[in-house]
């Protein structure tokens, strides 16, 4: 009676080992497929690697014409990142033309979402991430100097940072969305002068 049991339990205890460890995955299988000649021709087969191979990617996957200039700068010099861009290139930035404002609502609820916490609901300072960590000091963004600024500059400071300003542009992906942000930090501006 002893010895079933004992087998038993030996059976219960190594079945799952033998079976995850001695049969085969159809996962393997796949490695014993012979190279099919037109593989190669594949969208998902490394088409940048060689020159000779057309370099033809499925729409809308890959921007490869247009987009946007990149002038940003990132530095390490420690564990946290000091954000940046340059200067020239953003105050040179404009609106793309022909780009339609988003309304007003989005630029609100964009800026809500990613900047009324360290700057404020009204722009003028008083968010919660300095309450909480005095340390970090947002300008307000109702001020003479920031009224001083480009509308390209306050672009460059929502996609890239600057500072300890970490960069939203891998938040806030889209362009027009990105200006409908300046454009509701220049409707606080003039809601709040006379």
């Amino acid at each position: 009676m002893r010895k079933p049991l004992l087998l038993l339990a030996l059976a219960a205890t190594t079945g799952c080992n033998f079976w995850y460890n001695e049969v085969p995955s159809p996962d393997d299988l796949m490695h014993r497929v012979a190279w099919f000649d037109h593989m190669i021709l594949s969208k998902a087969v490394h088409p940048y690697q060689r020159t000779d191979i057309p370099r033809n990617t499925p729409a809308g996957i890959v921007p490869v014409t247009g987009g946007e200039a990149d002038w940003g700068r990132s530095v390490f010099t420690g564990p946290i990142p000091v954000y940046g861009f340059d200067t020239l290139a953003a105050n040179r930035a404009t609106r793309p033309a022909g780009m339609t404002p988003l309304p007003a609502a989005r630029g609100q609820q964009l800026y809500t979402t990613y900047c009324a916490m360290c700057h404020g609901p009204a722009g003028v300072g008083g968010g919660t991430v300095p309450r909480i960590a005095p340390a970090v000091n947002p300008p307000p963004l109702v001020s003479d100097r920031v009224r001083g600024f480009s509308d390209g500059y306050l672009y460059s400071m929502v996609r890239y940072g600057r500072g300890l300003m970490p960069q939203y542009g891998d938040k806030i992906v889209r362009q027009d969305e990105r200006w409908a942000v300046v454009d509701y930090i220049r409707s606080l501006d003039a809601g709040s002068t006379p």
